[in-house]
């Protein structure tokens, strides 16, 4: 279990840490960009390496699609802006659940964790109570051996638990702090898009990227 969360915990951070700078690189350029063009040029030639990206060129396929084919399928129905609401959300979704992804077996570890620990202080015990009744006395000879046993037990659990659940706190924080800074730029990116709005420009414009870039500074800070 030790294995496990720590390779899940250091995982999970370096991802996280290159998820940020590649967000970061990202951000600024989308919010300096001149036009909705130049933000699907940087994605055709850098591709979609952070959620943020991997949002905006969804958006833009889907905008795209449905202004040159219509509502062809019924999952399409509706207006453009539905259709692009509708995307959003789901590539949303997606990128919440790919954030969960090992976070349970941090949980599980950091809950249970303890209680291996516990049966083993309790199997030793036993055994101590075993061999003070096989000795007939409670010398320290017989009791300090299996003692010992249930003590490092214990300690070995909360060893595994302990880093569990400082991971698991950790990266669901982390995660709740990014889905925040999505949930805000989706908004945003859901304008520009769906009114074809040139960015960096007008007061909106200069609104959206005060909103965005107090959200990066408080996950900056933290």
């Amino acid at each position: 279990m030790s294995v496990a969360s720590w390779a899940i915990i250091a995982i999970k951070g370096l991802t996280l840490v290159l998820r940020n700078g590649r967000s970061r690189e990202f951000l600024n350029f989308f919010w300096n960009a001149s036009s909705l063009e130049q933000v699907a040029g940087e994605i055709t030639t850098h591709g979609a390496r952070d959620p943020f990206s991997h949002l905006t060129s969804h958006a833009m396929q889907a905008q795209a699609h449905h202004a040159k084919y219509g509502a062809a399928k019924l999952e399409e129905a509706g207006s453009s802006g539905e259709f692009l609401t509708r995307t959003i959300k789901k590539v949303l979704d997606e990128e919440t659940t790919r954030l969960e992804n090992g976070l349970a077996v941090l949980a599980t570890v950091g809950a249970t964790a303890p209680f291996v620990g516990l049966f083993g202080t309790v199997w030793g015990v036993y055994h101590a109570l075993v061999a003070i009744g096989m000795s007939g006395a409670g010398t320290l000879d017989k009791v300090a051996g299996p003692v010992g046993e249930a003590l490092i037990m214990t300690g070995l659990g909360l060893a595994v638990a302990i880093p569990a659940v400082v991971g698991y706190n950790w990266l669901t924080r982390a995660n709740r702090v990014l889905a925040a800074k999505l949930d805000a730029f989706a908004y945003e990116l859901h304008t520009f898009v769906s009114m074809g709005q040139p960015l960096g420009t007008g007061a909106g414009a200069d609104a959206a990227v005060a909103n965005v870039r107090a959200l990066g500074a408080r996950t900056a800070a933290a």
